[in-house]
């Protein structure tokens, strides 16, 4: 089956530029700034008229709650909603229940996605205390990386046994994605505000206990391991003006550190909690504004190397709890891509960067085969955007299983018209492919 997209604004490389794709079953088969003559019989045409064409989205930094929290999400609904988003393919976190950190459990949930993933995905492999081993006999075949929580997760997964860590940043073959909170700092000022506030506490005091300090702490030792031992480190989910002094500026490829920041931290500050309370409560928390506009011109400088949005569902009635009972994590995979046109229409980031940042980085920082271009031989993994349409953001066109969103009630000067995956279309103007085209990475 052969597609022609013509007159498309195809963002890509750096560039916006007008151009025609010809793609052939689920590959690419011929990008060209000229119309293409000859096209192969039965080829179906499709005219852009201008609307842009770019990567599929890979977001490298998911929850989907399967298994073990199947009521919050999981894969078959929250991979429909990286559809819906223009998000091709999704790295999935191990703080499931039970935990990924087994060999055998991550070829459990391998075999899983193989029936339940809209999306192609890859897994990562959780660290523990005392998984040093399989963590060096994982196979890159079967995990994306490695995943490090130095602050809290979901599940048992804090590693603070130093002979740990050392034997982990010595692995070498593999990306370390850290999340990065010091649980010391952290207990001792949730001890404090417990104490101040008791039933009287809301979210706004969420930056005030998970803080600048313990987020720097964390991530100052971190750099240091991987420095130490010329470990490949990938900071997770950025929240502060102070760590970005850690992070060198310049093209991905030259760096051994690099990091991400979420939507949520690029859009949200502490004001924020005022109004959404609970709902933008997430771990690192939302900072200051002047720690939200630093994260913005770090990732317009290339110190930030990846947006990935940390998506992590949970459910309206938990989120309704007092602040010290209500879980933290936001679902946003399916508005990632809105929010960042979004902040390109303030200038605040160019196209080109957020493709660079949302595909080609992650594609060639997590080793993507053939992934995260629109280029010759490569697999048709696209996104259709109207920049002339808005979308209004309400319950009635969110697929998380969740069913809610910080977002509601946003409109958004962007519209995602249609998704490609695998060269297939799997998503076009609020309706979803009934068949699952996802491909494991």
């Amino acid at each position: 089956m052969y597609r022609y997209f013509e007159n498309a604004l195809v963002v890509n490389q750096g560039k916006a530029q007008y151009a025609n794709v010809l793609t052939k079953s689920n590959r690419i088969e011929a990008v060209s700034t000229e119309p293409l003559s000859d096209l192969p019989f039965g080829t179906e045409r499709i005219d852009c008229g201008g609307l842009l064409l770019l990567p599929g989205v890979i977001d490298v930094h998911v929850h989907f709650r399967q298994p073990g929290m199947e009521y919050k999400a999981d894969m078959e609904s929250e991979s429909r909603a990286a559809i819906a988003g223009g998000v091709t393919t999704v790295l999935e976190m191990p703080n499931t229940n039970p935990t990924t950190t087994t060999i055998e459990r991550l070829r459990e949930k391998l075999s899983l996605a193989k029936e339940k993933m809209y999306c192609n995905y890859g897994f990562y492999f959780g660290l523990t205390n005392d998984n040093c081993e399989q963590a060096k006999e994982v196979s890159r075949e079967d995990c994306c990386g490695l995943k490090l929580f130095l602050g809290s997760s979901t599940g048992n997964m804090l590693v603070n046994s130093e002979q740990s860590l050392e034997n982990f940043f010595s692995i070498g073959d593999k990306v370390i994605s850290a999340h990065c909170e010091d649980e010391t700092i952290i207990r001792q000022n949730l001890a404090r505000y417990k104490s101040e506030y008791g039933d009287r506490a809301t979210a706004s005091l969420h930056p005030l206990i998970r803080s600048n300090q313990a987020c720097f702490k964390s991530s100052s030792f971190a750099v240091q391991m991987a420095q130490k031992h010329s470990a490949h480190l990938h900071v997770a989910h950025l929240s502060t003006k102070e760590e970005l002094s850690l992070f060198e500026q310049g093209d991905m490829k030259h760096k051994h550190i690099t990091c991400e920041v979420s939507p949520v931290h690029l859009w949200f500050c502490d004001e924020d909690f005022a109004h959404y309370g609970n709902l933008i409560k997430c771990n690192p928390s939302v900072k200051t504004r002047q720690d939200r506009d630093a994260l913005r011109e770090a990732l317009r400088t290339d110190k930030i190397d990846i947006i990935a949005t940390d998506h992590a569902p949970h459910t309206w009635e938990e989120k309704q709890k007092p602040y010290f009972e209500a879980p933290s994590g936001i679902p946003t995979l399916q508005h990632s891509l809105l929010v960042m046109l979004q902040l390109a229409k303030q200038n605040e980031i160019t196209l080109p960067q957020i493709v660079q940042k949302m595909a080609h980085n992650p594609a060639d920082l997590f080793q993507i085969k053939d992934r995260g271009y629109i280029k010759k031989g490569y697999f048709a993994d696209f996104v259709l955007i109207n920049p002339d349409k808005k979308t209004t953001i309400s319950k009635e066109n969110l697929f998380s299983k969740c069913a809610w969103s910080p977002f509601e009630g946003e409109t958004f000067d962007n519209k995602i018209v249609a998704t490609y995956l695998n060269g297939e279309k799997v998503y076009e103007n609020g309706q979803i492919s009934t068949q699952k085209h996802g491909m494991k990475i």
